[in-house]
């Protein structure tokens, strides 16, 4: 359970938000019940804190999307919340978990390519993006497996999120004449990318701030060609089978 979950429990269990909601407008506008469930939550944890609101599909409980990712549910009165997973009993499919993979997918033709460092094995078919620290461990075992891949392109947004140095190994190495070079002596051979002048082009800024707008909270992030996420390492041997299901999905 996050911190911000537990924060708005401790807030709930201090205040009683009144009210009943109204049937959700069959137009699909904004109903008196998400809006009372959004004035209710917001009334104890902050405004804006609430991305969005609707029918969760089970019972007479609303989803609740929080602008840090967390997936809550609250009842139609907006008066009680409780937080995930939720189950469908009959199928016995964990309902959150199912939202939290949608919510999670992206349209990788809207990503800035050009602000990754790009890898070209064999030739280069299939497609695998992924978001990384230089001084992840995780990323560094990752670098070794993908030494071995076939056939495929290897987007790396690289974004500097551990260590105070992350930024500065970060810049070092897109500013180098052979980034890809640079960046494999460093995550696989732990030979330290050379320092480099000024080198404002970088854009280390902007990619974190990618990072932020699609809610990537570790490294290694990675994004397969159909949009699907996978949120820290996986062996290559898993992961090229994911690559190829993405490759086939796609098609």
């Amino acid at each position: 359970m996050s911190s911000t979950i537990k924060r708005v429990l401790l807030a709930f269990a201090c205040v009683a938000v009144a009210g009943h909601a109204l049937a959700a407008d069959p137009k699909g506008k904004v109903s008196a019940g998400e809006a009372q469930v959004r004035k209710g939550l917001e009334n104890v944890t902050a405004p804006g804190s609430v991305e969005s609101v609707r029918k969760a599909g089970y019972g007479n409980f609303y989803e609740v999307l929080l602008n840090n990712g967390d997936i809550i549910y609250a009842d139609e009165t907006g008066s009680f919340f409780f937080g995930g997973p939720l189950i469908d009993m009959k199928t016995r499919q964990n309902v959150t978990q199912q939202r939290e993979s949608e919510l999670a997918r992206i349209n990788p033709a809207d990503l800035p390519l050009s602000q990754a460092l790009k890898q070209v094995r064999g030739n280069g078919k299939r497609t695998l993006i992924t978001f990384e620290d230089p001084n992840c461990v995780y990323c560094k075992r990752l670098a070794k497996d993908l030494q071995n891949i076939k056939d495929a392109t290897v987007y790396t947004f690289l974004i500097p999120i551990l260590s105070p140095d992350s930024a500065e190994k970060g810049k070092n190495i897109w500013c180098s004449a052979d980034r890809a070079k640079t960046w494999n002596d460093w995550m696989v051979d732990g030979k330290v990318p050379p320092t480099v002048g000024n080198c404002d082009s970088n854009p280390l800024q902007k990619n974190s701030e990618l990072a932020q707008k699609l809610r990537i909270k570790g490294t290694p992030t990675m994004f397969l060609s159909d949009g699907n996420r996978i949120g820290g390492y996986v062996a290559l041997t898993d992961l090229d089978k994911m690559i190829n299901d993405a490759a086939g999905a796609k098609k």
